[in-house]
C-alpha cells in the first residue's frame, strides 16, 4: 500500500516556515510566466509478459498556476499514471512534462507534490495530529512550528476535538481529511489526487468535496483530481479532462464555466447539468 502523501526530500527547514520556497519574480520558476504542468506528447509502456503495453499515448496539455483539473475516465485508461509521471514516481517512456518549468524529479526535490490516494493509508500506532505531523519530521521542521501547522489544520477540517484519537477511532471520511491534511503538511504548490472519495458513502463524499473546495479557496493550489464520477469532475473542477480507454488519449476537455464558490445548489441547476450531460456524451462517444 502506497502512503497517502509523497514526502519532501531535499529542502532545508529554516527556507520557509510553512511550505515550499517561493520563487523570485525573475526566477526561472515564476508561475507568472509558465504552466504549472506542462505535458507534451507524453506516453507511457510497459512490459507484459508477452507484449508491451500502451498505457499512455500522445498526451498534451498545460496546467496554470492556481488552476483545479479533473482527470475523467473508465477504468485503465492511464489516470492514475498521469498523476504518477507528473509527481516523478514513473517516467515517461515518451514526450517530455515539466513541472514549474523544472523536470518531475527535480519538482518532487523542491517539494513541489501533496499526494493523496483512494486509501488514506493512515498509520495506526499514530494519532490524527502524529499522522499529520509526520511529513515535517522527515524534513527536520521545528517542533514547536510543526504543533502548530498539525492544529492549523485540523482545526480547517473540523478535528481539533480528534488530534488524539488513532486510525480506529475516526470514520471513514475523518481519515481522509486527516490524509489530505497530510498531504498539505508541508504546504505544497500541487495536490494530486487518486480518487479519494470513491469508497466514501454519498454524504460523506459530498461534504469532503465542499471541504476540498474551502481548503482550495484560500491557497488556491494547483489541483489534479482524478475520479470515475461525472458530477464530482463537474462540481470540483474548472476543466474536465475526459480520456478516452486503453491506451489513454485525451478524448475532450470540458471548460467548466461554473460560479465559485460552488455548493449544493449549484447541483441542481441546469448549467450545471448541461455540463454533467456533455461528459457523459463524451465519455460514450
Amino acid at each position: 500500500m502506497m502512503a497517502a502523501t509523497v514526502f519532501p526530500t531535499g529542502i532545508k527547514p529554516e527556507e520557509t516556515s510553512s511550505g515550499a520556497p517561493k520563487p523570485d519574480a525573475g526566477s526561472p520558476r515564476n508561475p507568472a510566466v509558465l504552466p504549472c504542468v506542462s505535458l507534451s506528447n507524453v506516453s507511457l509502456t510497459f512490459e507484459g509478459r508477452r507484449q508491451k503495453v500502451h498505457a499512455i499515448s500522445d498526451v498534451s496539455i498545460d496546467i496554470a498556476e492556481g488552476e483545479f483539473v479533473a482527470l475523467l475516465g473508465p477504468t485503465g485508461c492511464g489516470k492514475s499514471s498521469l498523476l504518477r509521471l507528473v509527481s516523478d514516481l514513473l517516467p515517461p517512456s515518451g514526450g517530455t512534462i515539466a513541472v514549474r518549468g523544472l523536470p518531475p524529479g527535480e519538482a518532487r526535490r523542491a517539494n513541489d507534490f501533496g499526494f493523496v490516494f483512494q486509501e488514506p493509508a493512515l498509520l495506526p500506532w499514530r494519532t490524527a495530529l502524529e499522522n499529520i505531523r509526520l511529513p515535517l519530521e522527515v524534513v527536520e521542521f521545528g517542533s514547536a512550528e510543526r504543533l502548530r501547522r498539525c492544529r492549523e489544520l485540523l482545526a480547517l477540517v473540523g478535528l481539533e476535538k480528534f488530534e488524539s484519537a488513532y486510525p480506529h477511532q475516526l470514520s471513514g471520511g475523518m481519515k481522509q481529511r486527516v490524509a489530505i491534511m497530510r498531504a498539505l503538511a508541508w504546504d505544497p504548490p500541487i495536490l494530486l489526487m487518486d480518487e479519494p472519495f470513491s469508497a466514501l458513502d454519498e454524504l460523506t463524499k459530498a461534504q469532503l468535496q465542499d471541504d476540498l473546495l474551502g481548503i482550495w479557496s484560500q491557497g488556491r493550489k494547483t489541483a489534479l483530481f482524478v475520479t470515475h464520477s461525472i458530477s464530482e469532475a463537474v462540481y470540483l473542477a474548472d476543466r474536465v479532462i475526459v480520456m478516452s480507454p486503453h491506451p489513454g488519449r485525451i478524448k475532450t476537455i470540458l471548460n467548466v464555466d461554473l460560479p465559485r464558490p460552488r455548493n449544493e445548489d449549484i447541483r441542481e441547476s441546469t448549467e450545471f447539468l448541461a455540463y454533467v450531460r456533455q461528459a457523459r456524451e463524451a465519455l460514450r462517444a
